[in-house]
């Protein structure tokens, strides 16, 4: 059975960021069990990053059907580029909202999970997000109520969160390890050149 990842992209998201989605789910795809594959969404058609490079998105909102979805995926982005104008957007913030109400997998890279938290998804959950510049980002982020602990990467049921670029490629074989199992995960990381635990 084909498990179906849905990448949203804000506005001003970061491409390494959603890169890390888009190849560790298409490697499982195309060179691995063939059991993943993955979709992008946003609010347009072409949606501009951080940094202004732009990408053609698969889905728009509206076209997006929870049930044909087994995780949703959230890069991070800049607030110089205007990220948090749709990455707080209350239909974005209902949308998550209704993946965890079905238990289904959140993986976010960064400041990802802070419309994780503002959707009220990570109240009293343990979680983490970018810890750079005087961790003004983790304490946005318990100030949504969320128990936040500064480790690289951090699981709580089936929410996935990390600091930052560094850790992205780690949420990435965490949720493709939670869509099929360890041996898979491990054979994909062995195929792209990344150490095997």
């Amino acid at each position: 059975m084909v498990k179906n990842v849905l990448l949203f992209l804000p506005h001003g998201f970061e491409t390494y960021e959603a890169s890390v989605f888009i190849d560790v789910i298409g490697w499982n795809h195309v060179d691995g069990d063939g059991s993943t594959q993955l979709r992008t969404a946003g609010f347009t058609r072409e949606v501009a990053s951080t940094f202004n490079q732009r990408l053609t998105v698969d889905l728009l909102f509206d076209e997006i059907r929870v049930d044909d979805f087994d995780a949703l995926a959230l890069p991070g982005g800049f607030g110089e580029f205007d990220f948090y104008r749709e990455a707080y957007d209350e239909r974005l913030l209902a949308l998550i909202r209704e993946f965890d109400r079905r238990g289904k997998l959140i993986a976010s890279i960064c400041v990802g999970a802070l419309p994780v938290g503002k959707s009220g998804v990570l109240k009293g959950r343990r979680c983490t997000t970018y810890n750079q510049k005087d961790r003004i980002r983790q304490k946005t982020l318990a100030g949504f109520g969320a128990d936040v602990v500064n480790e690289p990467v951090v699981e709580d049921g089936n929410v996935i969160t990390c600091w930052g670029p560094a850790t992205g490629m780690d949420v990435a074989f965490r949720l493709l390890e939670r869509l099929t199992d360890k041996p898979r995960a491990d054979f994909i990381r062995g195929i792209m050149g990344f150490p095997v635990e």
